[in-house]
C-alpha cells in the first residue's frame, strides 16, 4: 500500500539518520580521546629532555664550583598562626677539597651567624654571646645535600636523593629559570619536607629561589640575589668571631 510504503521508507530514513548520527558522535569522541592521548604523549616526550638539559647545566656548574656569595631573604611561613618570619643577610659557600663550608650572616631582624664546617653546624648569637653546636654525625650526607641545593650540587647528586620532575620555565626577578620539583626519596626526610621546589637559572645552572613545603602546611621560601660565583672568599669568612665571654652549648649538654 502506498501509505504504508511511504511510512516504511520514512522510518528507514529515520533509523539510518539516527545510526549515522551515533556513528558521527562516536567518531568525534574517538578523535578527541586520540588528540588527548597524542598531546599527553607529546608532553611526556618534551619533559625529560628539558629536565635533562637543566640537570646537565647544574652538572657543568658543579664541576667548576669553588665558591659562591649571595644576598638572601628567608621567609618562614607558619600556617597555624598565619605568620611570616623573614630573615635577611649574606650567605657564603666554599669548597675545601672534598669538604663544603657554608656561612650565613643573618643581619635582620636580629644578628645571627650560622656556620657549617667540618661536619658541624654552629649557630652564633652575638647578642647573648652563645654558640649552639650541632654535630652532623650520621646525618652529615643528608645535611650537606641540602646545603648545596643549587649551589655546588650537581644534577646527578640531585637524582640520587630526590625524584626530580620538570615544572616548566618561569621568570624570577627578571631571570629566566627552570622550576624543578623534588620529592625526597628518604621517608624520614619526607616527614619534614614533603616537596621542595628549585628555580634554576638557565644561564648559570644555579638556584635563585628555593621553597621547602612541609607536610603540616608550613613552608620556607629562600630568594637569592647578587650571586657571585667563584669569587675569591678568604678563609677568615668561615670563622666565628666570638669573644672570651662566648659560651659553646651542645643540645645534649
Amino acid at each position: 500500500m502506498p501509505g504504508i510504503s511511504r511510512l516504511s521508507v520514512g522510518a528507514g530514513e529515520c533509523c539510518w539518520k539516527t545510526a549515522s548520527s551515533l556513528r558521527s558522535v562516536r567518531y568525534l569522541h574517538a578523535s578527541i580521546v586520540w588528540l588527548v592521548l597524542v598531546n599527553s604523549f607529546a608532553l611526556a616526550q618534551k619533559d625529560p629532555p628539558a629536565l635533562e638539559n637543566v640537570l646537565k647545566k647544574m652538572d657543568e656548574a658543579a664541576a667548576h664550583f669553588q665558591s659562591a656569595q649571595a644576598e638572601f631573604v628567608w621567609d618562614q611561613y607558619q600556617r597555624v598562626v598565619d605568620e611570616h618570619d623573614k630573615q635577611e643577610g649574606t650567605v657564603y659557600y666554599k669548597r675545601a677539597g672534598k669538604e663544603i663550608e657554608m656561612l650565613a650572616d643573618i643581619r635582620q631582624p636580629d644578628r645571627k651567624i650560622v656556620l657549617y664546617k667540618e661536619g658541624k653546624l654552629q649557630v652564633y648569637q652575638p647578642k647573648i654571646e652563645q654558640v649552639m653546636v650541632y654535630p652532623a654525625g650520621a646525618n652529615r650526607g643528608e645535611l650537606e645535600s641540602y646545603l648545596v641545593l643549587g649551589f655546588g650540587g650537581s644534577g646527578e647528586d640531585l637524582k640520587k636523593s630526590f625524584d626530580v620532575s620538570y615544572e616548566g620555565e618561569e621568570a624570577i626577578d627578571g631571570v629566566a629559570t627552570a622550576k624543578l620539583q623534588l620529592i625526597p626519596k628518604s621517608e624520614k626526610i619526607r616527614g619534614n619536607f614533603a616537596k621542595i621546589y628549585l628555580w634554576i637559572d638557565l644561564a648559570r645552572g644555579i638556584s635563585v629561589q628555593q621553597e621547602f613545603k612541609q607536610s603540616q602546611g608550613d613552608s620556607r621560601l629562600a630568594k637569592y640575589s647578587g650571586v657571585k660565583m667563584n669569587a675569591k672568599i678568604g678563609n677568615d669568612v668561615f670563622q666565628l668571631k666570638t669573644s672570651g665571654k662566648t659560651q659553646f652549648v651542645s643540645p645534649r649538654g
